[in-house]
């Protein structure tokens, strides 16, 4: 089986074809360019290099969020409208699921955080078992210092915020709080796929046309309209 993977959860974009045996191809890019400037460009260069056409894939993954509202959008709309024009299964893969899978194999339980704003960042916590990564704490818009309240053990933070916030995380947490390399803390297209593969072997693909993002917190567009018409 070869997936596609797509991730534009946040500024840093990532498209990979992954198969049972492995990683075929990744190209990352964190670049001041708008996803829906690049992605179909990446797409195409992914599988020209890969040797490939959409029609060796057999199925899709995209990351579902938390993250950028319009990089989710830009994602979303691009893997409905390739499953709807191939007839591919799709995998909806939640954003944080597969930042912590970047790494999975850690003793220790895993807390993926992405800067969420307002003082708050988005997480989850998830533990590895030797064969399969359980999530023990569902995805939340959370200050740090609510998340500091909820870990009570050493705990490997990952992701943008995990760099953004390591020093407010160190004072809360001393020594609990430990931070994966900067290298695995990118989301990668490569976990999407990968994940996508085992729930796509599990029979959990989902309906294109019912694909949407998982966003915890509205887009502050929505609340700002709804704001203003109230004030009408």
């Amino acid at each position: 089986m070869r997936i596609l993977g797509i991730e534009t959860a946040t500024t840093t974009g990532s498209v990979a074809v992954m198969s049972t045996d492995g990683l075929i191809a990744q190209y990352t890019l964190n670049i001041e360019v708008t996803h829906s400037e690049r992605l179909m460009a990446t797409v195409d260069r992914v599988l020209t290099d890969a040797r490939l056409t959409l029609a060796d894939i057999d199925g899709l993954a995209v990351s579902i969020g938390p993250g950028s509202f319009t990089g989710l959008r830009v994602g979303l709309s691009t893997v409905k409208g390739l499953a709807l024009a191939t007839n591919k299964p799709v995998a909806a893969v939640p954003t944080l699921r597969a930042l912590a899978w970047n790494s999975a194999c850690s003793a220790r339980s895993v807390c993926p955080l992405l800067d969420a704003r307002k003082k708050e960042v988005y997480a989850a916590l998830f533990r590895f078992d030797g064969k399969e990564m359980a999530q023990t704490m569902a995805e939340t818009a959370i200050s740090l210092e609510g998340l500091a309240v909820a870990l009570k053990e050493e705990t490997v933070f990952i992701g943008e915020g995990a760099r953004l916030y390591r020093r407010e995380l160190t004072a809360l947490l001393g020594d609990r709080a430990l931070f994966a390399p900067f290298s695995v803390g990118v989301p990668s297209a490569a976990s999407v796929a990968e994940l996508g593969i085992a729930m796509l072997a599990k029979g959990e693909a989902v309906d294109p046309d019912s694909l949407t993002p998982l966003y915890i917190r509205r887009p502050e567009a929505e609340v700002a309209w709804e704001k203003k018409q109230r004030s009408q």
